[in-house]
Formats: C-alpha cells, structure tokens, sequence
C-alpha cells in the first residue's frame, strides 16, 4: 500500500506525540491529534508534505490544541467526534459509532470508545492494520477514566482488543515504560511482561519511541486487557491512578 506513518514528538510534559498518515504518491498527508501547529507546519514544509486532513480523538487541549492555527490559512477538512462538537466546534465532519469515510481510496472505520472522554473516538483502518487510538488504549496501559464510567471504559477496551491481533496501535502518547513497571508490579510471574519490560526499558535509555505496539501484543502484556470484569477493571484502574 502507498501510505507511511511518520512522528512528531511533541516533547512536552505530557509526552504527546502527533501521527501523521502520509499517501506517498500525492504527498498528501492527516495529522492525528495535532497538538501543535507549528510542528506540524514545520514536519510538512521539510519533508515536502500537504497537509489535507485532520483527525480528532477528542476534545483534550493537548490533542486539538494546534487545530485553531493549521485551518486558519486554508481549508482542511476536520474529522472529529459528533458528541464532542460543543467542545470542538471546529470540526466539519462529524463522526459517530461505525461512521465510514476515505482518504486517498482507504477506508476508515470509526468506533466510538467512551470513558476517557464521554465522545471519544478511534479511527480504524483495516487495510493498513492501523487504529490510531488516542487515549483509551496506550502500549501496557489505557487512558484514565476521566468523564465517563469504569464500566464505559472497560467495554471499550474490550472493543479494541477484539480487532485482529496484527492491528498496529497508535496511542498518543509515551507512557509505555511508566505502564510497564506497573503491569510488572500487578503481574510479576509473567513472562511476556519481563520481556517486554527489559526492551522498553532499553528503548527509552536509547531515547527510543516505543510505539506502535499491537493488538497481539497488548493482550499479552497489558494488565487492563487481562481482567475479566468491570468490578476487577476498576479496582486495577484505580491502583494505576495512585502507583
């Protein structure tokens, strides 16, 4: 297929980092979650890039921060979530559970996956084995439940980890080393998360992005995929909240 992904690190305190979905052969490019304009203007203008799309997983500043300054001088279209238009009114197409739309001939899924966020959404490309996920699922981890329920949340993650296990996982931000020394914490006699603890932590010496992980990968060594109900969800969600 003629797409790349390419990475912005954002370097700020939150450890955002921005996905840009790149068609090789029209230079065409999505940001996922631009926190910044600058970076993105930036990323583009270096690399011969367009910008001609932005995806939007949900309202937080530090995933529609850079919005505001990349439509100000020409017209992008602004996919995001329709539950969330009175905090993003920027959006111009809005989306909802199982919405379909493309870009550049993909086809891209939506899923709606509240509790981070009351509206949050990801975005699902089959054909690509992608799903940029802000928030909700991270490499070892997932997001806090912020708006939503423990029983949200929990059925969202649920959701997401039964895409196919090749599926690559874009989150969006670079919590992986922090998630793996608490799934070693509750989880201390697994295996797969020794191993996997041991390489990220190599990684992040090297100053190394961790992502993307997979589906496949999540299910073995992510503690929050490997509860059986919302009850044992919470109180693991909890103990992650004061680790």
């Amino acid at each position: 297929m003629s797409f790349k992904v390419h990475m912005i690190d954002v370097k700020n305190q939150l450890q955002n980092y921005i996905w840009l979905l790149e068609h090789t052969p029209s230079r065409q490019v999505i940001a996922v979650d631009p926190t910044e304009s600058g970076l993105v203007e930036a990323y583009c203008t270096e690399h011969g890039l367009e910008l001609s799309q932005i995806w939007i997983t949900h309202w937080h500043k530090d995933h529609t921060g850079g919005v505001p300054e990349l439509i100000q001088q020409k017209n992008i279209a602004i996919y995001g979530p329709r539950d969330e238009l009175s905090k993003i009114p920027f959006i111009s197409h809005p989306l909802m559970d199982h919405s379909t739309f493309s870009f550049q001939g993909l086809n891209i899924e939506i899923l709606a996956v509240p509790g981070h966020t009351l509206g949050h959404i990801v975005y699902f490309i089959d054909e690509l084995d992608l799903l940029f996920c802000g928030d909700t699922l991270f490499a070892m981890g997932c997001g806090r439940v912020f708006e939503g329920t423990f029983e949200q949340m929990y059925h969202s993650l649920n959701r997401l980890a039964a895409l196919p296990p090749r599926t690559q996982v874009y989150c969006t931000h670079e919590y992986t080393l922090s998630n793996a020394r608490f799934a070693l914490h509750v989880e201390p006699d697994n295996k797969e998360i020794q191993k996997r603890f041991a390489h990220v932590e190599n990684q992040r010496l090297l100053g190394l992005c961790t992502l993307p992980s997979t589906i496949e990968a999540e299910l073995e060594t992510n503690p929050f995929l490997r509860v059986e109900s919302v009850d044992e969800f919470q109180k693991l969600r909890e103990l992650k909240d004061n680790f």
